[in-house]
Protein backbone atom coordinates (compact mmCIF):
# COMPACT_ATOMS: atom_id res chain seq x y z
CA UNK A 1 0.00 0.00 0.00
CA UNK A 2 2.48 2.37 1.01
CA UNK A 3 4.35 1.65 -2.52
CA UNK A 4 1.11 2.82 -4.11
CA UNK A 5 0.93 5.81 -2.27
CA UNK A 6 4.66 6.85 -3.00
CA UNK A 7 4.00 6.32 -6.82
CA UNK A 8 1.01 8.32 -6.83
CA UNK A 9 2.79 10.99 -5.10
CA UNK A 10 5.36 10.66 -8.05
CA UNK A 11 2.91 10.61 -10.75
CA UNK A 12 1.32 13.84 -9.13
CA UNK A 13 5.07 15.95 -9.06
CA UNK A 14 6.01 14.45 -12.70
CA UNK A 15 2.68 15.90 -13.91
CA UNK A 16 2.07 18.74 -11.82
CA UNK A 17 5.79 19.91 -12.87
CA UNK A 18 4.89 18.88 -16.78
CA UNK A 19 1.93 20.40 -16.78
CA UNK A 20 2.77 24.03 -16.66
CA UNK A 21 5.27 23.49 -19.64
CA UNK A 22 2.78 22.33 -21.63
CA UNK A 23 0.34 24.85 -20.82
CA UNK A 24 3.13 27.65 -22.08
CA UNK A 25 4.01 25.80 -25.34
CA UNK A 26 3.27 28.02 -28.09
CA UNK A 27 2.54 26.81 -31.60
CA UNK A 28 2.53 29.01 -34.59
CA UNK A 29 1.17 27.85 -37.91
CA UNK A 30 2.44 28.23 -41.59
CA UNK A 31 0.29 27.40 -44.76
CA UNK A 32 3.03 26.30 -46.96
CA UNK A 33 1.61 26.39 -50.76
CA UNK A 34 0.73 29.96 -50.04
CA UNK A 35 3.80 31.10 -48.75
CA UNK A 36 5.75 29.32 -52.17
CA UNK A 37 4.11 30.68 -54.26
CA UNK A 38 3.61 34.14 -52.89
CA UNK A 39 7.29 34.43 -52.60
CA UNK A 40 9.36 36.25 -55.02
CA UNK A 41 12.42 33.52 -54.71
CA UNK A 42 9.65 31.31 -56.07
CA UNK A 43 9.30 33.50 -59.17
CA UNK A 44 12.88 34.32 -59.27
CA UNK A 45 13.47 30.39 -59.48
CA UNK A 46 10.61 29.77 -62.34
CA UNK A 47 12.30 32.66 -64.45
CA UNK A 48 16.01 31.27 -64.09
CA UNK A 49 14.82 28.05 -65.25
CA UNK A 50 13.05 29.14 -68.22
CA UNK A 51 16.14 31.38 -69.11
CA UNK A 52 17.97 28.41 -68.75
CA UNK A 53 16.62 25.85 -70.67
CA UNK A 54 14.19 27.70 -72.99
CA UNK A 55 16.06 27.70 -75.66
CA UNK A 56 17.27 24.18 -75.58
CA UNK A 57 13.83 23.33 -75.26
CA UNK A 58 12.81 25.12 -78.53
CA UNK A 59 15.88 23.96 -80.24
CA UNK A 60 14.90 20.27 -79.22
CA UNK A 61 11.03 20.64 -80.40
CA UNK A 62 12.66 21.95 -83.94
CA UNK A 63 14.81 19.05 -84.38
CA UNK A 64 12.00 16.68 -83.26
CA UNK A 65 9.81 18.38 -85.99
CA UNK A 66 12.00 18.32 -88.60
CA UNK A 67 13.12 14.48 -88.17
CA UNK A 68 9.66 14.15 -88.00
CA UNK A 69 9.46 15.74 -92.00
CA UNK A 70 12.27 14.36 -92.86
CA UNK A 71 11.27 10.71 -91.88
CA UNK A 72 7.41 10.93 -93.75
CA UNK A 73 9.60 12.48 -96.94
CA UNK A 74 11.51 8.93 -96.33
CA UNK A 75 8.52 6.91 -96.33
CA UNK A 76 7.48 8.80 -99.13
CA UNK A 77 10.03 8.47 -101.36
CA UNK A 78 11.75 5.31 -100.33
CA UNK A 79 10.10 3.40 -102.86
CA UNK A 80 11.31 5.03 -106.01
CA UNK A 81 15.05 4.96 -104.06
CA UNK A 82 18.17 2.66 -105.17
CA UNK A 83 18.73 -0.10 -102.61
CA UNK A 84 21.80 1.67 -101.30
CA UNK A 85 20.25 5.31 -101.04
CA UNK A 86 17.62 3.82 -98.90
CA UNK A 87 20.21 1.81 -96.93
CA UNK A 88 21.87 4.93 -96.58
CA UNK A 89 18.88 7.38 -95.04
CA UNK A 90 17.24 4.26 -93.02
CA UNK A 91 20.44 4.32 -91.20
CA UNK A 92 21.05 8.25 -91.00
CA UNK A 93 17.15 8.67 -89.88
CA UNK A 94 18.17 5.92 -86.99
CA UNK A 95 21.00 7.73 -86.06
CA UNK A 96 19.30 10.64 -85.55
CA UNK A 97 16.74 9.04 -84.00
CA UNK A 98 19.39 7.60 -81.51
CA UNK A 99 20.77 10.95 -80.92
CA UNK A 100 17.55 12.72 -80.44
CA UNK A 101 16.24 10.19 -77.70
CA UNK A 102 19.34 10.48 -76.39
CA UNK A 103 19.27 14.61 -76.13
CA UNK A 104 15.25 14.17 -74.81
CA UNK A 105 16.36 11.96 -72.04
CA UNK A 106 19.53 14.61 -71.37
CA UNK A 107 17.34 17.79 -71.25
CA UNK A 108 14.93 15.73 -69.27
CA UNK A 109 17.30 14.64 -66.79
CA UNK A 110 19.33 18.10 -66.76
CA UNK A 111 15.40 19.92 -66.18
CA UNK A 112 14.85 17.72 -63.03
CA UNK A 113 18.20 18.13 -61.57
CA UNK A 114 18.17 22.01 -62.02
CA UNK A 115 14.39 22.03 -60.68
CA UNK A 116 15.65 20.09 -57.57
CA UNK A 117 18.60 22.12 -57.08
CA UNK A 118 16.46 25.35 -56.97
CA UNK A 119 13.52 24.28 -55.29
CA UNK A 120 16.30 22.70 -52.32
CA UNK A 121 17.79 26.37 -52.29
CA UNK A 122 14.16 27.64 -52.44
CA UNK A 123 13.03 25.45 -49.40
CA UNK A 124 16.20 26.68 -47.63
CA UNK A 125 15.47 30.33 -47.89
CA UNK A 126 11.79 29.89 -46.93
CA UNK A 127 12.62 27.57 -43.23
CA UNK A 128 15.40 30.42 -42.64
CA UNK A 129 12.18 32.96 -42.70
CA UNK A 130 10.24 30.80 -40.77
CA UNK A 131 12.34 29.87 -38.08
CA UNK A 132 13.13 33.77 -38.01
CA UNK A 133 9.07 34.36 -37.75
CA UNK A 134 9.05 32.02 -35.06
CA UNK A 135 11.85 32.53 -32.74
CA UNK A 136 10.58 36.00 -33.21
CA UNK A 137 6.85 35.31 -31.69
CA UNK A 138 8.78 33.05 -29.28
CA UNK A 139 7.04 29.60 -31.03
CA UNK A 140 8.30 26.16 -29.42
CA UNK A 141 6.43 24.74 -32.61
CA UNK A 142 5.33 25.62 -35.83
CA UNK A 143 2.93 22.95 -37.58
CA UNK A 144 2.71 23.02 -41.14
CA UNK A 145 -0.73 22.51 -43.03
CA UNK A 146 -3.30 22.09 -40.01
CA UNK A 147 -6.46 21.23 -41.20
CA UNK A 148 -7.49 23.66 -38.36
CA UNK A 149 -5.85 26.92 -36.69
CA UNK A 150 -6.71 30.03 -35.05
CA UNK A 151 -6.25 33.22 -37.36
CA UNK A 152 -4.21 34.03 -34.27
CA UNK A 153 -1.43 31.61 -34.41
CA UNK A 154 -1.13 31.26 -38.07
CA UNK A 155 2.28 33.39 -39.42
CA UNK A 156 2.28 32.73 -43.23
CA UNK A 157 1.53 36.55 -43.84
CA UNK A 158 4.36 37.82 -41.69
CA UNK A 159 6.38 35.09 -43.54
CA UNK A 160 5.56 36.39 -47.25
CA UNK A 161 6.46 39.87 -45.69
CA UNK A 162 10.13 39.26 -44.69
CA UNK A 163 10.28 36.67 -47.97
CA UNK A 164 9.03 39.39 -50.10
CA UNK A 165 11.19 42.08 -48.22
CA UNK A 166 14.27 39.60 -48.79
CA UNK A 167 13.21 39.63 -52.47
CA UNK A 168 13.25 43.10 -52.39
CA UNK A 169 16.65 43.48 -51.29
CA UNK A 170 18.52 40.66 -53.72
CA UNK A 171 16.46 42.66 -56.42
CA UNK A 172 18.13 46.03 -55.44
CA UNK A 173 21.74 44.47 -55.34
CA UNK A 174 22.06 43.87 -58.76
Amino acid sequence: MRNRSSLLALLFLTFGAVAPAHAELKIVTIRAADIVSASPQFKSSQAQMKAEFERRKTELEAEVRKFGEDSQKFRREADLMSSDARAKAEKELQTRRIDLDYKQRQFGEDFKKRDRELSESLMNSIKEVVVDVATSQGADIVMQDPVYAAPGIDVTDEVIKRLQAAGDGKGKGK
